[in-house]
């Protein structure tokens, strides 16, 4: 759910940008069904570790072929543990939410990111935070609120599971805009594919359960489609700034709520639904204004 490419190349080409993140909302929906089917008959930890471990079966050819010259050696190495302890930690949160609570909600919370990324970077980089952003986030909380609808409903260890996703997400993203200034992405790529497999392993010591036939196509599955994902949305983030083309990431809720509709029957009730459109209003504004206020 992370753009890798957010440093890279900007080029005028908003449409085809768009349209790739927006292919990517699409094949992540269909990673969070997966995830949510095959979770019903896996433990988490299990499906965490898969989701890794594809990532890095897929990623290191294609780091060999493609990378030949890149170094592995770092000057930051604290930062990309940071970084891969929050964006591991986003996984895990995502999984379980993802098993517990509607498609949409799940895909919803986590996707609160741009709401707590100006937070993030404030206290953090010490960057200052414009009044129009400022009110984004405002907004983006009285949505969270009525998604979680506090002392009923989501308010629960799910629902906040599905926003600690979010809030871990954003911290590495912010990690990543950090790094990238001396970091090539490819390297802060291969550092959270190794410390991702080889931390998510660790629980299978004791929650291992080997998947049936079919479960293990589902996972293979599952791999590609969120290696694909990736791929579109690095190469959409490549096209066009991030106030173009990162609303279309919203289009996940959309897919995720139609797919949870068609599989399992899912619906939204009217607070959720007017907590969604506001959650993803605020997204929306304070991603264009911080790249509107990053260009300043």
């Amino acid at each position: 759910m992370e753009p890798l490419a957010l440093h890279a190349t900007r080029r005028n080409r908003p449409v085809a940008g768009g349209l790739l993140v927006l292919a990517s909302a699409l094949l992540f929906a269909g990673v969070g069904a997966i995830v949510k089917a095959v979770a019903a008959d896996l433990p988490i930890e299990v499906v965490v570790f898969f989701r890794n471990s594809m990532a890095m079966v897929f990623f290191l050819p294609w780091l060999m072929l493609r990378q030949r010259d890149l170094s592995l050696r770092t000057g930051c190495l604290h930062l990309h543990l940071l970084r891969s302890a929050a964006g591991l930690g986003a996984m895990y949160c995502f999984f379980i939410a993802v098993k517990m609570l509607r498609l949409a909600d799940a895909m919803l919370l986590s996707y609160t990111l741009p709401i707590f990324i100006p937070i993030i970077e404030r206290f953090w980089l010490k960057e200052a935070v414009s009044r129009q952003t400022k009110i984004a986030v405002i907004v983006g909380f009285i949505g969270i609120a009525l998604i979680l609808k506090p002392g009923s409903g989501l308010f629960q260890a799910a629902g906040l599971a599905g926003l600690a996703s979010g809030l871990l997400a954003a911290f590495a993203m912010v990690g990543i805009r950090r790094m990238t200034v001396t970091e090539p992405v490819a390297r802060v790529v291969f550092y959270f594919t190794t410390f991702g497999t080889l931390v998510s392993s660790v629980p299978l010591v004791w929650a291992w359960e080997t998947p049936g036939g079919h479960l293990l196509w589902a996972l293979g599955v599952m791999g590609i489609l969120a290696i694909m994902a990736q791929m579109c949305l690095t190469k959409g983030y490549s096209l066009a700034p991030a106030g173009q083309v990162g609303p279309f990431n919203y289009g996940n809720v959309v897919f995720a709520a139609l797919l949870g509709w068609l599989i399992w029957g899912e619906t939204m009730d009217g607070l959720t639904l007017a907590g969604a459109v506001l959650t993803c209003s605020a997204g929306i504004i304070a991603t264009y204004h911080s790249e509107r206020h990053m260009k300043s």
